[in-house]
This record gives structure tokens, sequence and C-alpha cells, in this order.
């Protein structure tokens, strides 16, 4: 099923609204279902100007599917492959184990405790990440429009087929990958400020060969006060999956010092 834009910009306001609605108004199936349950009005009437502004042409399938949000298919005016991310925005659980990831990060202070300003603000964080990321070098999906609880970025993997978690297909050279992974961890420390604070097998892609961390919604500061305890978890991690396939790691206190600029010779 695919969503196409064809409105014209002279639609007042509720005539956007109806043309959100017969958006909507396809062939019911179990994938119609889904949309129906994540869209509420809001996040339908986000989806639609992203469709105006041509940020967005088609959006397809889930693609991944979680408690606090799901992942969809789509492609751009170019036929680019888009993964559009939708928060759920009514998920209580979800807001207590999140917000302590935001409320000492500085770039969202005085965010509000109520659910939906989290999760807006959880959605922020994530594409800020992306953004720190990218700019720094490290592989991560490019980030490419975020409002409210809807984050729109490059689809990693091809016909709407998700590349393989480095859980589901080892790399095929884990020594080049490792070297790789924590040349990634320093470009994001030194030049993006950033702690990864969740990395692991499950949350980076092997795509074409290389390495693609994704899930950053969680990373912080560098001056965050759990900063180090989280770089030295990613590392630890690291460290386990890549000694069960034969590479002879780092220590964690080397591979630290590596991280924060200071390892090198």
């Amino acid at each position: 099923m695919a969503f196409r834009r064809n409105v014209d910009k002279r639609l007042d306001k509720k005539e956007k609204a109806y043309e959100t609605d017969s958006l909507m108004k396809t062939k019911r199936s179990e994938q119609y279902d889904a949309l129906e349950e994540v869209f509420d009005r809001s996040t339908l009437m986000i989806i639609y100007d992203f469709m105006n502004k041509g940020i967005i042409d088609e959006i397809h399938g889930v693609v991944n599917a979680g408690k606090e949000s799901r992942v969809y298919w789509g492609k751009d005016k170019q036929g680019r492959e888009l993964a559009i991310k939708i928060y759920l925005t009514l998920s209580a659980e979800f807001r207590k184990g999140i917000f302590r990831y935001i409320e000492s990060d500085p770039r969202f202070k005085g965010t509000r405790r109520d659910t939906r300003s989290i999760i807006f603000a959880w959605a922020q964080k994530e594409f800020a990440n992306l953004r720190q990321a990218h700019a720094a070098g490290v592989r991560v999906p490019k980030p490419l429009a975020v409002r409210r609880n809807v984050l729109v970025m490059e689809f990693i993997g091809e016909g709407g087929v998700n590349a393989p978690s480095m859980k589901e297909l080892e790399p095929k050279n884990p020594e080049k990958t490792y070297a790789t992974l924590l040349t990634f961890l320093e470009k994001l420390y030194v030049k993006a400020k950033l702690v990864h604070g969740d990395l692991s097998e499950y949350n980076v892609m092997i795509w074409h060969g290389r390495p693609v961390i994704f899930d950053v919604s969680q990373a912080v500061s560098v001056s965050h006060p759990m900063a180090e305890s989280m770089l030295r978890r990613d590392l630890v991690n690291l460290n386990k999956f890549f000694s069960r396939l034969g590479v002879k790691v780092l220590s964690v206190e080397e591979a630290y010092r590596q991280v924060m600029g200071h390892g090198r010779n």
C-alpha cells in the first residue's frame, strides 16, 4: 500500500484534513489496520505536510515495530528509500524509561514531564544526535526531517528490506569491523561530543560490508553525568561480541583511552 501526494496547495485547513482522510480510505488490510492504530489525526497531518513539501512521496509497510515506535518504509520524489519513524505518543511505560536521558541533556532543558512533550523531545533528540554523528563522519542513517513524533531519515537497506544487524549477520571481516566501530565511537566522542550509550550487535547494521550505527535516540552529551559509565558499557558490549568471533580486542581501558582521543601513538 502506498500513499501518494496529489494535493492542491490552495486547500484550506478543513480541505487538508479531508484530503488526509481520503489518503487513508483505501482497501482495508492488516497493514492498514497497523497504520490506523499509529496514525492519530496530529500524526496524519504531519505526514500530509511532509508529503506536501516533497519530503515524503510514498509510505509503504512497517519494517520495524516496537513498544515505543514503528518504522515505515517510504520513498521520496526521486525514488530514494526512506525510513519513517513514528513514536507512539501515549506510551507511559516508554515515558518513564526515557526521561532520565532527557532531564540532564542541556539541549532539552525545560522539557515538560507530560508524555507528549517527552516523546516529542525524544524524537528531536534522535534527530539532533543523528545530525551530529553524521557531521562527525560516523556512518549513521542520514536525518532528513523531524516534527513532533515523526522522524524521517535515510533507509539502510534495499527494496524495503532492512540491512541485517551484526546479530543477524556476522561481519565477514570482524577485525576490521571492530576497528571501524572504535573509530566511530572516537569520532562520536571527540567530534560530535556524544556517547551512544546502548551500543551492541543489535544496533549495528552491516551494509555493503561496512557497519552502520543506528538507534541513537538515547545517546547523550559527553557532559552528561552518565556518559562515562555508558561509554564503558558500550565498549564492554563490543568486546564481548567480537571476542566471540575470535578478534583480539583491546582492554576496556585501552579502548576507552582510544575513544577519548588519547590512545593513539
